[in-house]
């Protein structure tokens, strides 16, 4: 039975198996997708588990996106995102010679499930809160939709003056300054737990905002209670996650004969299956 794995720090919150192993059975697919919390000194011994066949790929998460890449035979992602979420195994069957190959689905996630929810950033301000592994891939997908400006605020600078590197145009705000928006998007980790709060003061902020976390598990984050109160729109990342697990899928899947992976459906037993606690 092939084996998949989501790795990260924490973990707990991860239903990454409760999505693969749903498409593994609709499929008639014998394998298992399970979920492990590591330390980074971890990361060199399970690139060996798939170089070996033990694994035959994972799903990278917080905070691991980076330092994963060392240890790849080859990138498919922009380098500017310097972040992968997806490793697998390409496979030449007239070489016999094996590669493993990081991939980058974070950004079409994060297009797609803007799209799904039909909005649009083009020509509005849009607010970063972090500078992760997920950040350079959302600032990656937002410049492509071509908003008016990116502003970013973190709370290690340096962290967001390395972003600045490679992404120019962004706009850096102090850590608990607000400046006016149409999108502010959460990509740090804070809400993951019950009491975790961001330095934001909701009752500055004028009204028809539209606020983003792309946490998905808890469901609503203090930072979308917040807004939702007040009236703001509210998305989390349910959407984005879903989207990203589909291409994930589809590269787990590809065929080296034919070149082409399985692509799931995400239809409204996918959804309710992400929404069961």
């Amino acid at each position: 039975m092939k084996k998949y794995l989501v790795i990260g720090n924490p973990i707990e919150h991860s239903l990454s198996p409760r999505l693969h192993n749903y498409w593994f059975k609709e499929n008639n697919i014998e394998a298992i997708y399970e979920k492990r919390q590591i330390k980074e000194p971890d990361i060199k011994g399970i690139i060996s588990d798939i170089r070996n066949g033990k694994i035959e790929g994972i799903n990278v998460t917080v905070p691991f996106k980076k330092s994963v890449i060392p240890f790849l035979d080859k990138l498919e992602i922009p380098k500017k995102t310097q972040s992968v979420n997806t490793i697998y195994i390409e496979k030449n069957n007239k070489t016999g010679s094996n590669k493993i190959i990081g991939e980058n689905t974070d950004i079409l996630g994060f297009k797609y499930s803007l799209e799904h929810i039909k909005y649009s950033v083009t020509g509005k301000k849009i607010f970063i809160l972090g500078a992760g592994g997920v950040t350079p891939s959302i600032i990656y997908a937002l410049e492509e939709m071509e908003p008016s400006v990116i502003m970013l605020s973190n709370r290690t600078k340096e962290k967001a003056k390395d972003l600045v590197k490679l992404f120019p145009k962004i706009e850096l705000v102090e850590w608990g300054e607000i400046k006016n928006f149409d999108m502010i998007i959460n990509t740090t980790s804070l809400g993951l737990k019950q009491n975790d709060k961001l330095p934001i003061n909701y009752d500055q902020i004028g009204s028809g905002k539209f606020f983003y976390d792309v946490i998905y598990n808890p469901k609503k984050t203090n930072f979308l209670l917040e807004a939702e109160k007040r009236g703001h729109q509210i998305e989390n990342g349910k959407m984005m996650f879903a989207y990203q697990a589909q291409e994930a899928f589809r590269l787990f899947t590809i065929d080296p004969n034919m070149r082409s992976g399985l692509l799931p459906t995400i239809n409204k037993q996918v959804l309710q299956l992400l929404d069961n606690d």
